[in-house]
């Protein structure tokens, strides 16, 4: 056990440490069981959800919650629940595999189920009393009931603790009186039950609390949102009127529900991006479909350069994040049975597995959902004017993607909390920044190696290339830290840039290591095409780092030091051969045109 915890990297440290491809999990790693998982959850969503999504898209709530119920008679919903409370108790790759699979049908119903299963359910699972659990939990993973969660306030957004919702304890010391509204409610319109945040008298924290869904408990909803996407899923305001909560609903302890809905967010991160990835092989499919049979001047519209360099970067970013999802949720599934060897519970065990790899549960939300995004809207361009039309699928598609980015904490929240983690970690002890950045600043003074490598191994160049972009976050925060200390949290900009240099290391790594295990196991010759997008993905990563490293150290350094930064950066961003894009983009489209589909 010692040796296999030695092996699993800890949060943060794929930026100091290297990863062999041998320690990594991959998509095709999935094992019998979770193939026929992926399988049944695939035909489900192509019965239920896909035929149906005009009437979605026609706001029919009652569809979502029917899907809903059927999603918990074929146990979809209980794949994260432990057998001990009605759940198949599967491990946290097969949760993300489930929840990958069954969120591409439309945005509505991922929303719903995405709600449910995670902030929904999870507290409960993590943070309820044994009575608590055997009392919600069955019914919650059965689908009998369905749980919402209320955090947003009007007031309340980002700042999730600046909430005004109040919780007075009775005279009689047996419940506690709930006062308030909470806004942007999930699956408010069905829910049995809500997880409530309110401050009891000037607590620092909120506490957290589970309440019946009683409407004659002083319980009122709002009329349902009509948004710009997730049409049929059930969003509406929730007040609270003196609602009458048993002592016993309390969740954990007075004042830690600021813990509990920062613990959720993390597993509801990771997961969003999961539910992120299906729909970005669909788009692909359906856009590769179109351009194949639409012709102008006498040709398909998918032999064109110009169509073949979106069907490349939309198949290429969707392997990427299916790359880095997974790679993480084995490595928080491996960190989870370290745990419960150790002797933890299975709450404990689950807390600080997922808590270990907040960093990259944060990196995969914000990345996942930007390429989904960008994968849509390259799909409504390959579809041109018909792109625009509600005739095709691509505009519901686009505007399903685009909660993505605000919901589980915005992007921008998530890119700031991603480098501040890291900084954290780095202070307790956990990741250790500071040698790695001290050697990073001595190599600056000192002269380069003008020696020509050996690159003759597949990827051998990429590694390097990869190593120094480490080097230019090193770089980078090492100086931003030095100079601003606990202030930098002030300068949102830096953090945004440094954050986007952090994502972009990570996606590309997992991308890498990923197509290095495959090519070892199945030969070079049948990863060609992964081959190509591993290369591009990094080639892509390297642009952005560039970029917005120079935005950083031109917004903190000056003179001298500026100059030998912006050096540093050149030098750690050159490739000794530069990739040809366009044959890399060629060779992926071409394979990705032949098939008809996205087909890695």
């Amino acid at each position: 056990m010692e040796a296999l915890e030695k092996d699993i990297l800890r949060g943060g440290q794929f930026l100091v440490k290297e990863t062999s491809c041998e320690d990594v999990f991959t998509p095709e790693d999935f094992s019998e069981e979770q193939k026929m998982m992926r399988d049944s959850v695939i035909e489900f969503n192509d019965r239920e959800i896909i035929p149906n999504k005009p009437r979605f898209e026609a706001k029919d709530y009652a569809l979502t919650e029917e899907c809903m119920r059927k999603a918990g008679e074929m146990g979809f919903l209980s794949v994260a629940v432990p057998e001990a409370y009605g759940g198949l108790g599967m491990g946290f790759v097969s949760t993300m595999l489930v929840c990958d699979y069954i969120s591409s049908g439309t945005g509505s119903f991922s929303t719903a189920f995405g709600a449910h299963t995670g902030i929904g359910t999870m507290p409960i699972t993590l943070y309820g009393t044994e009575e608590q659990k055997q009392k919600y939990v069955p019914k919650l993973a059965s689908g009998e009931w369905f749980g919402a969660y209320c955090l947003t306030e009007p007031g309340a957004g980002s700042d999730a603790n600046s909430g005004k919702t109040t919780a007075k304890l009775s005279d009689d010391g047996k419940h506690y009186l709930i006062n308030g509204q909470k806004m942007w409610i999930s699956n408010a319109g069905f829910c049995n039950l809500f997880i409530v945040f309110a401050r009891i008298e000037d607590d620092k924290y909120i506490t957290g609390f589970i309440v019946e869904n009683d409407p004659s408990n002083g319980i009122t909803l709002g009329e349902e949102e009509h948004k710009l996407g997730i049409r049929s899923s059930s969003t509406r305001q929730v007040f609270f009127s003196d609602t009458k909560v048993p002592v016993e609903n309390m969740l954990a302890g007075r004042g830690e529900g600021f813990k509990i809905a920062m613990n959720a967010l993390n597993v509801g991160r990771i997961k969003l991006a999961a539910a992120c990835l299906d729909s970005q092989r669909r788009i692909t499919t359906t856009a590769v479909e179109y351009a194949n049979e639409r012709k102008q001047f006498n040709t398909p519209i998918s032999d064109f350069g110009a169509i073949k360099a979106k069907l490349a970067d939309m198949a290429t970013n969707a392997y990427a994040g299916e790359s880095a999802c997974y790679r993480a949720a084995k490595n928080i599934e491996d960190r989870i049975a370290i745990r419960l060897a150790q002797g933890n519970s299975h709450q404990e065990a689950e807390l600080k597995g997922v808590e270990e790899y907040a960093i990259e549960c944060s990196i995969l939300k914000v990345s996942v959902s930007e390429d989904v995004q960008h994968c849509a809207d390259e799909g409504i361009q390959i579809f041109g004017g018909m792109g625009f039309s509600e005739d095709t699928p691509m505009e519901a598609a686009w505007r399903d993607a685009r909660i993505a980015r605000i919901y589980e904490g915005t992007n921008e929240i998530n890119r700031m909390l991603s480098v501040g983690m890291l900084v954290k970690k780095a202070m307790k002890g956990h990741v250790d920044l500071l040698k790695p950045a001290m050697a990073v600043q001595e190599e600056l003074m000192g002269i380069p190696s003008f020696d020509t490598p050996d690159f003759s191994e597949l990827f051998s160049e990429e590694k390097a290339v990869l190593a120094n972009l480490k080097k230019v976050f090193l770089m980078v925060a090492g100086a931003a830290v030095q100079k601003y200390g606990p202030d930098l949290e002030n300068h949102q900009q830096l953090m945004m840039a440094a954050s986007n240099i952090l994502i972009e290391i990570y996606m590309a790594e997992s991308t890498l290591l990923r197509t290095e295990k495959n090519a070892k196991r199945f030969g070079e010759n049948t990863q060609k095409e992964q081959i190509a997008m591993a290369k591009l993905y990094l080639y892509n990563a390297t642009e952005i780092i560039i970029k917005n490293a120079k935005e950083g150290i031109i917004s903190f350094a000056q003179g001298d030091e500026q100059r030998m930064m912006l050096m540093g950066l050149k030098r750690f961003t050159k490739y000794s051969n530069m990739p040809n894009v366009v044959e890399l983009r060629n060779i992926i489209s071409e394979k990705v045109k032949s098939e008809n589909k996205y087909c890695f």
